[in-house]
């Protein structure tokens, strides 16, 4: 089978990742969801959305396209039901693997402006290296965030490091016995 770039492979642990925390999210009630501690983004609910809405925009940038009409936009979180969430989730997942699509991507490739920038923004160049790099700290730093805020509040996050995943892909297992 042809190799599957590192990069890929990263952010698919992302996307994984915030899979597993919408997941668990589901099972907590509203007042739950609005939960915070000093120091964090915010909210539960406002952060996981800011993490996916965040992942689009990324996406966006370095594909030149919208991943689908219309792009997930922070305001509204608010209102958006975890279905709805877990929907916007589905196209940043499509949108790592169409990124992907023609094997690894060439980080000193310039990229331009993106087709969301509203009038008020300035425009932008910069290379591919930096919003693929960004859409891996942002996301663990967010998602970090929101389990430190759950754990504060006495319920447990899921594990969202990478061995779990390897795990279940079956890129890692226990040793045979000698």
């Amino acid at each position: 089978p042809p190799m599957t770039a590192t990069m890929l492979r990263q952010l698919r642990h992302d996307v994984w990742a915030t899979g597993q925390l919408v997941e668990r999210c589901r099972g907590l009630n509203a007042e739950q969801l609005e939960l915070t501690i000093p120091g964090t983004y915010g909210s539960v609910r406002r952060t996981l959305g800011h993490i996916i809405s965040a992942d689009e925009g990324y996406l966006i940038r370095l594909l030149g396209v919208l991943l689908h009409e219309p792009p997930f936009r922070e305001p509204d979180v608010a209102t958006s039901s975890f279905d709805a969430i877990a929907a916007h989730l589905a196209h940043v997942k499509d949108g790592v693997e169409r990124l992907f699509a023609n094997g690894e991507i060439d980080g000193d490739r310039l990229i331009g402006d993106t087709p969301v920038r509203r009038p008020e923004q300035p425009r932008i160049e910069m290379y591919a290296w930096v919003p693929l790099t960004q859409l891996v700290h942002h996301g663990n730093d967010h998602r970090s965030q929101i389990a430190t805020t759950l754990s504060a509040h006495g319920i447990e996050p899921p594990d969202l490091q990478v061995w779990p995943l390897a795990m279940e892909m079956g890129a890692s297992r226990p040793a045979k016995p000698k």
